[in-house]
């Protein structure tokens, strides 16, 4: 059991070094370094357990500090919602979200916007990506060609999230998911930890790049060790509340 998920996992890291290997994260990465370059912030977004591509992108140690993580507890933490409507999964499939969303927001023209979803079909998802488009921003998608090819989109445009982003890069999560077999049903899902890797590729390539030009990457020090707090305050000051400030 264990090894047969071992296996599921490493064949799919080891195929997404190879793509980052031949290049095939370069379109991804150039829109990365041309929008920190032109004092853009990424913007990241994802709802369910996608979320946690966007916490890879976003405000972490490691990671690039020009990074903001847009989520759907926004619309109660910054709008006007009651907290009630974060319960079950409504929000996450409501194609209208998106503009309330958009307008709790600072967005700049240079900044590019990295879109997780396994499915890729979701209302919020789709439509974020959609506004994204229709304000003039690049769109970088991370889902899964094989599921969203099997299920049928739930935005009225009729669009899949691979169908609006500018680069699409595939998770290669199955569909469903989960990759072993537990009798008649499945478990061992792969997407969070795929997803997490291209986040991390992502990030580690951007910084490469931007250190081979002789500048010092925007990079997060853990906040745990000693110097990591005035490190990360005096960078974050120059993007203000564009890359948030709550926990």
């Amino acid at each position: 059991m264990f090894g047969a998920f071992d296996e599921q996992v490493r064949t799919r890291l080891s195929a997404l070094q190879s793509v980052a290997q031949s290049g095939g994260l370069d379109e991804a990465i150039d829109l990365m370094v041309d929008s920190i370059g032109d004092n853009g912030v990424l913007q990241a977004f994802g709802t369910g357990h996608s979320q946690a591509f966007a916490m890879e992108i976003a405000g972490r140690a490691g990671g690039l500090i020009p990074t903001h993580a847009i989520a759907l507890r926004d619309t109660v933490l910054k709008g006007e919602r009651p907290a009630g409507d974060l319960v079950g999964g409504l929000l996450e499939r409501d194609s209208d979200i998106a503009d309330e969303l958009w307008e709790l927001h600072d967005f700049q023209p240079q900044d590019v916007f990295l879109i997780a979803s396994n499915s890729g079909v979701n209302g919020s998802i789709v439509g974020i990506a959609l506004r994204a488009k229709e304000e003039g921003h690049k769109v970088i998608a991370v889902t899964s060609l094989e599921h969203t090819r099997a299920v049928t989109p739930k935005h009225p445009s009729g669009k899949r999230l691979s169908e609006i982003a500018d680069v699409v890069i595939d998770n290669l999560a199955p569909f469903g998911d989960a990759t072993v077999s537990v009798g008649a049903v499945s478990a061992g899902a792969v997407s969070s930890i795929t997803a997490a890797y291209i986040a991390q590729l992502l990030t580690l390539a951007t910084a490469t790049r931007i250190q081979a030009t002789g500048e010092t990457p925007p990079l997060y020090l853990s906040a745990n060790i000693p110097g990591g707090d005035e490190h990360n305050d005096a960078l974050k000051a120059h993007y203000g509340e564009r890359i948030g400030s709550m926990a």
